[in-house]
C-alpha cells in the first residue's frame, strides 16, 4: 500500500499508526504552507506539563509553497527545542542511544522547514524499524495511492475524532496518567526497540 501524506515536524503517534503497514510514503512537495498545523509544531512531555514546540518561520504565507518556507533562526527556538527534549527525556532508557541522531540534524541549521522535517522523518522511520520507502513527489499522476491522508490529521481536532489511533499506554517518565499521542520522540526515548509493537497496538482496528 502507498500512503500519501503531508510532512509534519516530529510527527505524533497518530501519524505513524496511519502509515503503518505502508510499503511507501509519498510526500507531496507542491502543496502550499498552512499555519497552525503540525507542519511546524509537535508536543512533548516535560516534568509538569505537555509542552508544544513550535518552529518559527519567515513569511508563512498560505500562498507560499511549503518547500519554500524558511526557518526563522533569528529566534532562539532551536535551543529551546533541544533543551526541552533533553529536559523531558534525558533520563529515559533510550535517550543516549537515539538523541544524537536528532541533535545532528538540528546542528545542520537547514534553511527550509521542509528539508528539516524530511530529515527528521527519515530518522524516525529508521529508529522505528519501519520497512517503508520515503519518496518526495511533485506530480503524483497515475501513482496508485491506497491511503491518502492529506488534510485528515487536523491539529484543531482531537485524535478521537479520527479512525487511525487509539491510546495504548507505555511507560512514560512523568505523571500518573498516561498522555496519548505525543511526538514520536516520546515513544522512541521511552520504549526504544519496542516502539514498533506499541504502534501496532495503537492502531484502531
Amino acid at each position: 500500500m502507498v500512503a500519501l501524506t503531508e510532512l509534519f515536524y516530529l510527527p505524533s503517534l497518530e501519524y505513524f499508526t496511519a502509515v503503518l503497514g505502508s510499503e511507501e510514503i509519498i510526500l507531496d512537495d507542491t502543496e502550499k504552507y498552512h499555519k497552525q498545523t503540525y507542519r511546524n509544531r509537535t508536543s512533548i512531555m516535560l516534568a509538569n506539563k505537555v509542552e508544544v514546540l513550535s518552529i518559527p518561520v519567515l513569511g508563512g504565507n498560505k500562498r507560499l509553497p511549503y518547500k519554500e518556507v524558511k526557518i526563522d533562526y533569528g529566534q532562539k527556538w532551536k535551543n529551546v527545542h533541544l533543551r526541552g527534549i533533553q529536559s523531558g527525556y534525558g533520563k529515559a532508557p533510550f535517550f543516549e542511544y537515539f538523541y544524537p541522531y536528532f541533535e545532528n540534524i538540528y546542528q545542520k541549521n537547514l534553511t527550509y522547514l521542509f528539508d528539516l522535517n524530511l530529515e527528521l522523518l527519515t530518522v524516525c522511520l529508521k529508529l522505528l524499524q519501519l520497512d517503508v520507502k520515503l519518496s518526495v513527489m511533485g506530480n503524483i499522476g497515475e501513482k496508485a495511492v491506497g491511503n491518502d491522508i492529506r488534510g485528515l490529521l487536523n491539529a484543531k481536532k482531537g485524535f478521537e475524532t479520527r479512525s487511525f489511533y487509539q491510546s495504548e499506554a507505555y511507560s512514560q517518565l512523568f505523571g500518573v496518567n498516561f498522555v496519548p499521542n505525543l511526538s514520536v520522540v516520546d515513544l522512541l526515548f521511552c520504549e526504544g526497540p519496542a516502539s514498533k509493537k506499541v504502534l501496532q497496538a495503537s492502531q484502531k482496528k
